[in-house]
């Protein structure tokens, strides 16, 4: 008889509309692939040498000042340029291009080069989506911008530039795409059921609790029944909230709480500073009201089985569908046998 959490299947992602196959079996396979090296912190608080220390000089010739919370600044070498000229290029139907605008900042969760989010107190982590929310509502309020990409990459192994801990903001004057699929998927919902979709999905999983992995008063961490990446989690929002902007100061106390608590568990998993892409997913901003939209945060980590084994998308993944081994529900379990009472969050 089959049994999803057994046999070869695929799962349907209600976010993006995309199916993703799953092959536990696997998991018992040898591995003689590449081997990485474990992502390790720096050791010291100060860096004379890192372009984001306070008081160093950056790529551009300015100076950083000597800031003592989290810092944002526009980046150095910036991926969208408010000053791109409007225009198009269009040849038929085949060969289309259109200029895109934007703002991209660097945002400097510490001044102390040495730390990560788990490491950080949660007074310093409150500081930073303090940061997030005021960055969002100033961007949100430039009529150019239509989404706000709030993300950090964590880990050499994710492309991570500089180990002083940071995220960044891309503002875009068009919506992305995996923003419009999502957008569609929760629209459709929305319109059929007359509840979010996340709410919908969230309710269900906190009845069944075996993908949950921490929750508090406000948010819910856990590892998506869809989920690709080996420990991929999500923290979604127990009130159907639209964007950062919208949270109450309880709301952002209790975020800061149950990211420090989900990247120390991470931490401790493969006993290692655990690498990772992190961002949130909300709605966008001057196109309407997007009432469907419901605020999340994605956790996209590359290690498989160990601190030297990373997942690699390749081959069918990049061909064909996304591909994983070990299920949704073995990598919950692991990560919740984690949680401790320093992890904890009530």
């Amino acid at each position: 008889m089959f049994d999803y959490k057994e046999h070869t299947h695929t799962r349907y992602n209600i976010l993006t509309g995309e199916w993703i196959l799953v092959s536990p079996h696997r998991m018992k396979r040898p591995w003689q692939g590449k081997v990485e090296a474990p992502t390790t912190a720096p050791s010291v608080a100060y860096d004379a040498s890192c372009y984001l220390c306070p008081g160093n000089k950056r790529a551009d010739g300015s100076v950083n000042p000597n800031y003592q919370g989290p810092y944002a600044f526009i980046n150095d070498f910036s991926a969208l340029l408010t000053t791109t000229p409007s225009g198009a290029f269009v040849e038929g139907d085949l060969l289309i291009a259109k200029s895109e605008q934007g703002i991209c900042k660097v945002i400097c969760f510490s001044p102390q080069h040495n730390l990560t989010l788990p490491k950080m107190s949660d007074e310093a982590i409150e500081s930073v989506v303090d940061l997030w929310q005021s960055e969002f509502q100033t961007l949100a309020a430039n009529p150019t911008i239509k989404y706000i990409q709030i993300f950090e990459n964590k880990g050499d192994i994710m492309g991570c530039s500089n180990p002083h801990p940071h995220g960044q903001i891309w503002a875009s004057s068009s919506i992305p795409l995996e923003l419009v699929k999502e957008t569609a998927q929760q629209e459709k919902y929305f319109a059929t059921h007359g509840v979010s979709l996340l709410s919908a999905y969230l309710s269900l999983e906190l009845a069944k609790q075996e993908r949950i992995i921490i929750e508090n008063k406000y948010f819910v961490a856990l590892v998506p029944f869809w989920a690709v990446w080996p420990y991929e989690t999500m923290i979604v929002s127990k009130r159907h909230i639209q964007h950062i902007g919208q949270f109450s100061s309880a709301e952002k106390v209790a975020l800061a709480a149950i990211l420090k608590s989900l990247t120390m568990v991470y931490d401790d998993l493969f006993q290692v500073s655990f690498p990772y892409s992190a961002g949130m997913h909300q709605a966008p901003v001057n196109d309407g009201e997007h009432t469907a939209w419901h605020w999340h945060m994605h956790f996209y980590p590359p290690l498989l089985r160990s601190a030297t084994v990373k997942k690699f998308m390749v081959g069918y993944e990049m061909l064909a569908n996304p591909q994983r081994d070990i299920t949704p529900e073995t990598a919950a379990q692991e990560l919740r046998s984690l949680v401790t009472e320093a992890t904890a969050v009530l």
